[in-house]
């Protein structure tokens, strides 16, 4: 959530910004409106509770001196009924500034990119070399239907479309990549974490899911229960409503944990294959530091999902997304895109994004700094990697012209000394 001193204080500034993030100005003009109207309450409000403890005060001079005090004890019944209206009348108003300003995305930093689509991203940086084949290249979900280890159609049958079975060396392959990654994860520092697979609204609203994309996840109709769209919501809520101590900081989390998401609005769009599913695994890497850490941190959490695709020899390239294109709550991301040679372009495996402040205010995290003073953390997450996408990768980049798939190097010991996935 953006600091509300920041809008009063800098409103040109943030309009300016979040233009750029597609966000009309008569949103921030409404919110300051309102915002307004509950100051000047609290002020009249305020104003009232003095008169009344004054008055108060006189009405007990009075009836130690044993005067009449019927008058103003009738005065102040009034008063205090006023009061109590104009109480309940800024509890509505509090929630309506609130409500209004959780709807405003994070305020973009200067070197991200502007636009208001995603045209416009920066390429960072290039790795690998482009495939090339001496036979027409297939795509993932034909690959792994001729050999067995991807079944969509029973996947569709059991559950719906965007669903999948993962079959023997498929199920293998996936498997030995989440463990993988979550030893990478913890080599580069990462504590693994096993968390919840639901969350509370509560939850959801601290990351910024909640309440401007509800669509776009699954949740249970007789619980305030949501299914997870990443780990990012249960990794950085562990520390919801605390003071995390200084010398802890910057802490790394990583986990392991299904997503499921509705996708809403994608309708059309990656129909077949692993790119785009309503359930799908995923490692995450999440990062609480202290402000001057935080896009340092930003660097190497990017770097070190880079180094996971190179260790697995995909060629992939990092660009930095449009200040509309980015996450709701997130300052600036890097987007890894892997090669994808059946679709002869990249396509995104990892986001890795610095959201500043933006969710430990919604979320209520704090540290302590130097002067004991409280300080709001950054935080930061990242795809350390998509599972079902490196699968697709790995498929395409490496099939070959008899159908099989080379397994890569890094990725042997885990498939028990496999080099090859083979018709069964």
């Amino acid at each position: 959530m953006i600091d509300l001193k920041l809008v009063r204080n800098e409103t040109d500034f943030v309009k300016e910004k979040l233009a750029t993030r597609g966000v009309e100005a008569a949103e921030i003009d409404e919110l300051l409106a309102v915002d307004q109207k509950r100051r000047d309450l609290i002020v009249k409000s305020e104003t009232m509770k003095a008169t009344r403890n004054q008055v108060s005060d006189e009405i007990s001079q009075l009836k130690r001196n044993k005067e009449d005090a019927s008058d103003k004890i009738t005065q102040m019944k009034q008063v205090s009924a006023d009061i109590k209206a104009m109480d309940e009348q800024l509890t509505q108003i509090a929630e309506e500034v609130h409500d209004k300003a959780s709807r405003l995305p994070n305020i973009p930093n200067d070197n991200v990119p502007v636009g208001l689509t995603e045209d416009g991203s920066v390429e960072l940086r290039k790795w690998g070399d482009i495939p090339s084949f001496d036979f027409k290249p297939k795509s993932h979900w034909e690959i792994g239907e001729a050999l067995g280890i991807l079944d969509f159609e029973r996947g569709a049958k059991v559950s719906g479309s965007r669903f999948l079975y993962y079959i023997g060396q498929g199920a293998r392959l996936e498997r030995a990549l989440y463990n993988f990654f979550l030893d990478e994860n913890e080599k580069a520092g990462f504590t693994e974490v096993l968390p919840p697979y639901m969350v509370n609204s509560a939850s959801m609203f601290g990351t910024g899911q909640f309440p401007k994309f509800t669509e776009d996840v699954y949740s249970l109709k007789e619980a305030d229960e949501t299914l997870i769209p990443t780990a990012e919501v249960p990794l950085v809520n562990y520390y919801r409503d605390d003071v995390i101590d200084d010398e802890k900081l910057p802490v790394k989390f990583t986990a392991l944990t299904p997503a499921f998401r509705s996708e809403a609005g994608s309708a059309g769009r990656d129909t077949r294959g692993l790119i785009r599913l309503h359930q799908f695994n995923k490692v995450e890497m999440v990062q609480f530091t202290k402000p001057d850490q935080s896009w340092d941190a930003l660097e190497m959490m990017t770097n070190h999902a880079e180094d996971l695709l190179k260790k697995l020899g995909l060629a992939h390239h990092v660009i930095t997304l449009t200040t509309s294109d980015m996450s709701f709550t997130a300052a600036m991301t890097h987007d890894l895109e892997v090669w994808l040679p059946y679709q002869d372009k990249y396509r995104e495996i990892s986001s890795c994004s610095n959201c500043t402040d933006f969710q430990a205010r919604r979320a209520h995290i704090q540290y302590r700094d130097e002067n004991g003073k409280l300080q709001y953390v950054h935080t930061l997450n990242g795809s350390g990697l998509a599972v079902g996408r490196t699968v697709a990768a790995i498929l395409e980049n490496y099939q070959n012209a008899d159908g099989t798939v080379d397994i890569p190097a890094a990725l042997q010991p885990y498939m028990g000394g496999q080099t090859k996935i083979v018709k069964e």
